[in-house]
């Protein structure tokens, strides 16, 4: 009889637990969400997602939500505006700074053209947004030839800047004339106009202005030790090693005709006159002598 309550307990256990069914465990992968039958005894329906979860909020009309990888040119040129547009539309103080999800007006505001209708379809990153004009009702023309007369006559465009004065200074850069110094001959490496010259201080070259896209020309027969823009004020920039002893400099470059390492005879064309780091179309010419700053005009043939 001693037995006998923990033998009703036992049966108490056994009849609770008989109402929860007994099946196989559920096989669950470490990558994927596991997948519940809803309606089975013993098992609920799991609560539903919130709406933003299940879809992102749609894009009104006129708008475009900024995708990864899209800039303000291409959204811009997806939707056929100019970048300068959109960054006034949408009030971008930098327009180098997008989010992605940002939502940006794509279409006129209202007042200038009107916005897109309920529903248009919006333009995807590879085709234009439509661009719904509002009809205008029809003015009587005595109306708009009164509205014509009391308007004032529109004020005259200023007139343009006057152009800059041209270049003072000599011409130089007689395409055939060289000279023999230090065992090399020499050349002008641009033709213009000398608007500075050498002092070894504050002016360590001869500065020759001219027009963007004219030919600069290597002043010697050498090899490019250097091509490029690192170098802060000189803009794009090419120096050539001439011997053991003497290197000459280009500077302002518009565009760069020879790579580093490459030979260079005398009077072939290495660079493109530019502004590059300058406030004018000009050629920045230096030669060094072991190093040192040499004024150009001692080595050059006369002008």
């Amino acid at each position: 009889m001693r037995l006998l309550p923990a033998a009703i307990l036992l049966c108490a256990t056994l009849a609770g637990c008989s109402s929860v069914p007994l099946g196989p465990a559920p096989v669950v992968s470490k990558n994927a969400t596991p997948v519940v039958a809803v309606g089975q005894p013993g098992v609920s329906a799991p609560a539903s997602a919130p709406a933003s979860a299940a879809a992102p909020a749609a894009v009104p009309p006129g708008y475009y939500r900024v995708q990864p990888g899209d800039t303000l040119r291409s959204i811009a040129a997806s939707v056929g505006q100019s970048w300068q547009t959109l960054a006034a539309w949408n009030q971008l103080p930098n327009p180098n700074l997008i989010e992605v999800g940002q939502l940006l007006r794509i279409v006129p505001p209202a007042g200038s053209v009107a916005s897109a209708p309920p529903g248009a379809p919006m333009p995807s990153q590879s085709a234009a947004a439509p661009h719904a004009v509002a009809s205008q009702p029809r003015v009587p023309a005595s109306a708009s030839r009164r509205q014509a007369a009391s308007m004032p006559a529109p004020a005259p465009a200023p007139a343009p800047p006057p152009p800059p004065p041209p270049p003072s200074g000599p011409v130089v850069g007689a395409p055939k004339a060289h000279s023999m110094v230090g065992g090399l001959e020499w050349s002008w490496p641009a033709q213009g106009r000398m608007v500075q010259g050498f002092n070894g201080t504050t002016s360590k070259g001869i500065d020759i202005a001219g027009r963007a896209g004219e030919p600069v020309r290597a002043a010697a027969a050498g090899k490019v030790v250097y091509a490029g823009n690192e170098l802060r004020g000189f803009g794009n920039l090419i120096i050539v090693k001439h011997d053991s002893e003497y290197i000459s400099v280009y500077a302002h470059n518009q565009s760069m005709l020879v790579k580093d390492g490459q030979e260079v005879r005398r009077g072939q064309i290495i660079a493109l006159m530019g502004s590059t780091d300058a406030s004018r179309v000009e050629l920045h010419f230096e030669i060094r002598l072991r190093g040192k700053p040499v004024d150009p005009l001692q080595v050059l043939p006369a002008h």
